[in-house]
């Protein structure tokens, strides 16, 4: 009988134990850490142990992505573009980690390199355009592998709001990859506002810089090869087959409707979260837009977004306004001659009844303004537990057993109210708002909005 169970607790694998304790993160509230020799006499193997990593897209972000968790065994690397991987096989040498990819099975597609090796990997990384966030996370949480997915989280509504159902089904740990979540500026704005420190805020306005690729375009007519490196069936994955052209792909996919979700799809997440955390907001009731002209194939070249929001606790009704492309809010009367707002990227500000907080982007650099009332403000305790860094706390709660700030519960709503946004930009010629119904995810008053909710997949593709 002895000889049975000790049997028996040397079949629990790395991966069924790094499973059991991520099951756990959706419930649990508080945890012990049992010392590493307790675990080993268990015959299961320890939290501290490094996990296997696999990632999709190796170059742009995906190389920073990739760099950001190889604290851990990054054992497959996976990207449609073999130019890309040799780009990152040069870029690991010259950072002194060439073992990084020496070590990493290579793919061009992310399900044959998920299929192979599915008893090693443990977790996955997801940095690619936008239209193939949703099939590859998906596929991933299926496969009960741990995902952390760059912003935004997905390219429609549908899928935001699919994948946080999924996470939650699975009890994998997800992380969308918005770094100034991670940030001391996010946790200062939370804090300050929840005490007060500007009173009730009913307004706020968030800016970027972006685009700063071209959009406002038509597709181009001519027809240029294909790169031999690209493999662009797998690039266009669930997205309708058009054919190839540069302007579309790689870092310009952000401006078309088929691959990217424009300016706000890729600042948003940036921007927005402020105001989402720190007022915790959900769903809004309504959203309108104006914006220049955009075509059947790309988004504006500048936009305005409101969404309004209901009351939320003891907070009362905010309405949240969105610009790009150029396009500020007014100076507010407390901010001083010949002082920015926010930095060259953009910021926020939260207009209270008692004051005003400016920040740049990513949260940093908090300030309530006019800069004399930011001296007199006494601040309260820090609260708000602080993020080792936003790929760090995702390997740490893998490990743990915990949530992250930023998982699919969170993450997809605010991707979801991003979306909202983009949605609004092509009904803006019915002159209405658009009500939106957040539990059942559905435009209530223009039926023919709903269509636009998510897209039919190429033959082959789903979630």
């Amino acid at each position: 009988m002895e000889e049975k169970k000790q049997k028996e607790s040397k079949t629990m694998t790395r991966r069924d134990f790094i499973g059991k304790s991520a099951a756990a993160a959706a419930t649990v509230t508080a945890f012990t850490i049992v010392p590493r020799h307790v675990v080993a006499r268990s015959g299961k193997t320890p939290p501290s142990d490094k996990l296997n990593i696999a990632s999709v897209g190796v170059w742009g972000k995906g190389r920073s992505d990739i760099m950001s968790v190889s604290s851990e065994n990054i054992v497959a690397l996976c990207d449609v573009d073999d130019e890309h991987m040799a780009m990152f096989r040069d870029y690991s040498k010259k950072e002194g980690k060439p073992e990084i990819f020496e070590k990493a099975k290579k793919y061009r597609d992310f399900r044959k390199m998920l299929e192979e090796n599915d008893k090693i990997i443990d977790a996955v990384t997801v940095t690619t355009p936008d239209h193939n966030h949703a099939v590859i996370a998906a596929m991933a949480m299926k496969m009960k592998k741990h995902v952390f997915v760059q912003k935004p989280l997905t390219h429609t509504i549908y899928e935001a709001r699919y994948l946080a159902k999924l996470a939650k089904e699975t009890g994998v740990v997800t992380q969308m990859g918005n770094q100034g979540h991670a940030g001391e500026g996010g946790r200062l704005i939370c804090e300050w506002i929840w005490d007060g420190a500007i009173g009730e805020i009913r307004e706020v306005h968030c800016w970027t810089n972006r685009p700063i690729w071209p959009q406002g375009i038509e597709r181009p007519k001519e027809i240029p090869s294909v790169p031999s490196t690209l493999d662009y069936n797998l690039w266009l994955g669930p997205a309708p087959f058009k054919p190839y052209h540069p302007i579309c792909s790689h870092f310009n996919w952000r401006g078309w409707w088929d691959y990217g979700t424009g300016a706000i799809g890729d600042m948003g997440a940036h921007i927005l979260d402020h105001a989402y955390w720190a007022l915790k907001l959900k769903y809004p009731t309504s959203v309108h837009a104006t914006s220049t002209p955009w075509t059947e194939d790309s988004y504006p070249l500048a936009e305005l977004i409101t969404w309004e929001f209901p009351a939320r606790e003891n907070m009362p009704p905010v309405t949240l306004h969105w610009y790009d492309g150029g396009l500020k809010p007014p100076r507010p009367p407390q901010i001083e001659d010949g002082r920015m707002m926010g930095d060259r990227g953009g910021g926020v500000l939260f207009i209270g009844d008692k004051g005003a907080l400016m920040c740049s982007v990513y949260g940093r650099n908090p300030r309530i303004i006019p800069e004399s009332k930011m001296r007199e403000y006494k601040r309260p305790p820090k609260t708000i537990p602080r993020s080792p860094g936003i790929h760090e706390e995702w390997i740490q709660a893998i490990k743990e057993g915990k949530k992250s700030t930023t998982d699919f519960s969170y993450s997809g709503p605010l991707t979801e109210t991003m979306l909202l946004g983009n949605l609004a930009i092509r009904f803006q010629d019915k002159n209405t708002k658009l009500y939106y119904d957040g539990e059942k995810g559905e435009i209530t008053n223009l039926p023919e909005a709903n269509e636009f909710l998510h897209f039919k997949y190429r033959p082959g593709w789903h979630l």
